[in-house]
């Protein structure tokens, strides 16, 4: 039987936080509640919920091109706000996952595809930030894969003014639904 999973793509204090080194702001942050009830929702209908975290080493080669962000571990890596409220009851949860990540794209030198093969998923629903990088190419990296993507237009956000740029080419490119 086919299956639908929700990922939540870097939703971390770094990413969403006022304070945090690579804040995609207020937009981020009011994406929060939405991402929430989306996550509850899914597991309540028998679909998975993989939190996809970019995650770092302190001189990882990346900050070469980005300010020091998600080192793993640390307090800018920890997921932001009221997802932490429900993460930390559903963890336990087998159809909730947490795949850390070093690259843009959640499924690249990741076993997220493992892990949504093995419980029969063949659609992703894509939330978080930034929609013109991690999300976008998350979005490719499933339909590489043969994963129907759908976009939550409310459940995404970004630190500049391209949002619906992109959103227009992972429908074109990427066959990505948008709701």
């Amino acid at each position: 039987m086919a299956q639908e999973a929700l990922l939540i793509i870097d939703m971390s204090n770094d990413f969403v936080h006022p304070d945090g080194t690579l804040t995609a702001g207020e937009p981020a942050r009011q994406i929060v509640p939405y991402i929430v009830t989306q996550a509850q929702a899914m597991l309540e209908k028998g679909g998975s919920v993989a939190v996809c975290m970019d995650s770092h080493a302190p001189k990882d080669p990346h900050f070469q091109d980005w300010p020091v962000h998600n080192i793993t571990g640390t307090w800018g890596w920890q997921l932001y706000g009221d997802l932490v409220k429900w993460y930390k009851p559903n963890s336990t949860n087998p159809r909730v996952t947490f795949i850390p990540k070093s690259q843009y794209d959640a499924f690249y030198n990741t076993d997220l595809e493992t892990k949504l093969r093995r419980q029969g998923v063949d659609t992703v629903h894509l939330t978080g930030v930034c929609t013109d990088i991690c999300v976008f190419l998350t979005a490719a990296g499933a339909n590489y894969r043969g994963f129907k993507t759908i976009v939550h237009r409310l459940g995404v956000a970004t630190f500049n003014p391209h949002q619906e740029t992109f959103l227009k080419q992972m429908e074109l490119c990427f066959h990505t639904q948008i709701v």
